[in-house]
């Protein structure tokens, strides 16, 4: 499949890869019919999905499957009124309806919308408007169809015409709530046979919107075309080294754009079968397991999951099928890399990217991981950094990381925020997109992340970032999660904070926090160290995991219980 697309698909070295990769992008690409159509005619018995659950359930998908039930779930559509460039919200977990459901959306010239069932009403109604909804797949949650029925009874005649459920393999089949369509009803009545539209989108279609969760602020809509998913070539065979006839698991709920990433566009275009492991909690040592019993050879993670199994006993579980580890979503503390080696024999590969992105940077296989690092540019990325004053950084100087688009525009980079053209042009003008996020590059050409640039701490005439200092605090085996933020100051403007969780077995004191003060001391530059600690239970987060540094500022500002906008809501 690959050769379609690549006219060169293997490399020698770094330098090889970056100078001489390139995607070819046919016209009026989709990627159902292109890839998953082409698939099932050509391999109908290959493996494309394996989906489990947490409590035994198990089902395998083939390619011919897939364009069977993409194809009937197609027809559901249309019945109903979708068709080209209608937005659809699919809050479907991480059940496999999600993947026949999302090709059916591509087959119609559809605007899929995945989001994650953690979306309040007030969420949904945000969605709604801002994209003009015209439908909502959602699993048969009680608490999601409660929140999207408040959501469609607050937008009373604006409601999304279509409204329908995707039933849970464990619920009963009399519990199909009021007022929902039961779509797996629908699809096994619909006809098998597609008759595919007369032109079903060009590349600069919308094909996909993500609401990115974001740190500050309201979401925003990243929009991404048809021609979005061959910019996940870079991501799948080159970052995180999937396997013709191998199984791909990345740790994502549909709702993420990482699910973008690791669970279907790149995977598939490179021949290998897509693992997903549906789940409601986290367990790491029923993650551990899955991932042995079920063969998985490519793996991908946030450092969380990492951070949980290494307190795990790793040489109860067979990890002989496992051949490459990668692991993005937040920076790699060195500690986790070093026991997770230490454990397994496998180097964790740090990727770097946002929505708006693919892998952007990245431990590329001709390189030698150094433990903190995302790596080096990808191909087709002209990557810079850049001080304020818009010129560029010398090595080992940190500015923000920015994407030059004016010599060339890398495959799958995003098409703008969808309706909001101000917002756009206050991110990427001139030929440059600027991504946020500051970093620093050193002698080998490898850049090392220091935060997002509103993180960044400015204490006393120093500029310190909160990774390094948190990477800091986690080789600490009392911390099992912290965040560094700074704090008003009356001597030094601000002080570096350090917000705690601590680790089974150990009790918040006036010591530890002391002794938490040393081992920052001792382990970066002195002057770095947390000078406020405090202990909490929980830190604030985004919907999609992330610390929101942000909060605990505005928290250490305005004093705790004042209430922040975020997300479409009061939270």
């Amino acid at each position: 499949m690959l050769e379609r697309f690549l006219p060169k698909g293997n490399f020698d070295s770094y330098e090889d890869f970056a100078a001489h990769f390139s995607v070819t992008i046919p016209p009026h690409f989709n990627f159902a019919y292109d890839v998953m159509d082409v698939l099932a005619e050509e391999n109908p018995s290959g493996r494309a999905l394996l989906w489990c659950d947490e409590r035994g359930a198990r089902a395998e998908f083939t390619y011919g499957d897939m364009k069977r039930l993409s194809d009937q779930a197609a027809n559901v559509f249309r019945a109903r009124g979708i068709g080209k460039g209608d937005p659809v919200m699919l809050i479907l977990k991480r059940r496999h309806e999600y993947w026949p459901i999302l090709l059916a959306l591509h087959k119609l010239g559809a605007i899929a919308i995945p989001a994650t069932h953690l979306l309040t009403a007030k969420d949904i109604v945000y969605r709604c408007r801002m994209a003009d909804v015209a439908g909502i797949v959602a699993v048969d949650d009680g608490d999601v169809m409660r929140r999207a029925d408040e959501a469609l009874e607050t937008l009373g005649g604006a409601a999304p015409r279509l409204k329908a459920f995707v039933r849970s393999v464990h619920a009963p089949a009399d519990a199909a709530p009021g007022g929902w369509l039961d779509f797996n009803r629908l699809r096994a009545e619909a006809s098998e046979t597609f008759a595919p539209p007369a032109s079903p989108n060009s590349n600069d279609d919308i094909m996909l919107l993500y609401f990115t969760s974001g740190t500050t602020g309201m979401p925003k809509m990243v929009q991404h075309n048809f021609a979005y998913p061959l910019g996940h070539i870079l991501t799948a065979k080159y970052w995180q080294n999937v396997e013709p006839g191998g199984l791909h698991l990345t740790v994502a709920d549909t709702g993420w754009a990482k699910a973008a990433w690791g669970k279907i566009y790149g995977q598939w275009l490179c021949g290998s079968a897509v693992f997903v492991y549906d789940y409601d909690r986290f367990v790491p040592a029923e993650m551990l397991s899955v991932i042995s019993r079920c063969g998985v050879t490519t793996f991908c993670a946030p450092p969380t999951v990492y951070r949980f199994f290494i307190k795990e006993d790793l040489s109860r579980y067979d990890f002989s099928s496992l051949r490459y580890c990668c692991v993005a979503g937040e920076p790699l503390n060195p500690e986790i890399y070093e026991q997770f080696l230490a454990a397994t024999g496998h180097k964790l590969r740090e990727g770097y990217g946002q929505t708006e992105l693919t892998i952007t940077m990245a431990v590329f296989p001709w390189m030698e991981p150094k433990p903190g690092s995302m790596g080096k540019p990808s191909a087709g990325y002209d990557i810079d950094l850049l001080r304020e004053d818009g010129t560029s950084c010398d090595m080992g100087e940190e500015g923000q990381i920015v994407v030059r688009t004016d010599r060339r525009q890398p495959a799958g980079i995003f098409g703008g925020y969808y309706r909001d053209g101000e917002l756009t042009a206050s991110v990427w003008h001139d030929g440059i997109y600027y991504t946020g996020d500051v970093a620093w590059r050193d002698e080998d050409g490898y850049y090392w992340f220091v935060g997002r640039s509103d993180d960044v701490i400015k204490s006393s005439g120093y500029r310190i970032g909160p990774f390094e200092v948190e990477s800091a605090l986690l080789e600490h085996p009392s911390v099992l999660e912290c965040a560094v933020t700074g704090t008003p100051d009356p001597d030094r403007g601000t002080a570096v904070k350090a917000t705690v969780i601590l680790a089974r077995g150990w009790t918040a004191s006036e010591e530890l926090k002391v002794e938490l003060q040393n081992h920052v001391k001792k382990t970066t530059a002195p002057y770095k160290y947390p000078r406020v600690v405090e202990f909490v239970t929980e830190l604030p987060k985004t919907i999609s995991g992330k610390i929101r540094r942000v909060r605990i500022r505005e928290e250490d500002q305005q004093g705790p219980g004042a209430e922040f906008e975020d997300e479409g809501g009061v939270v």
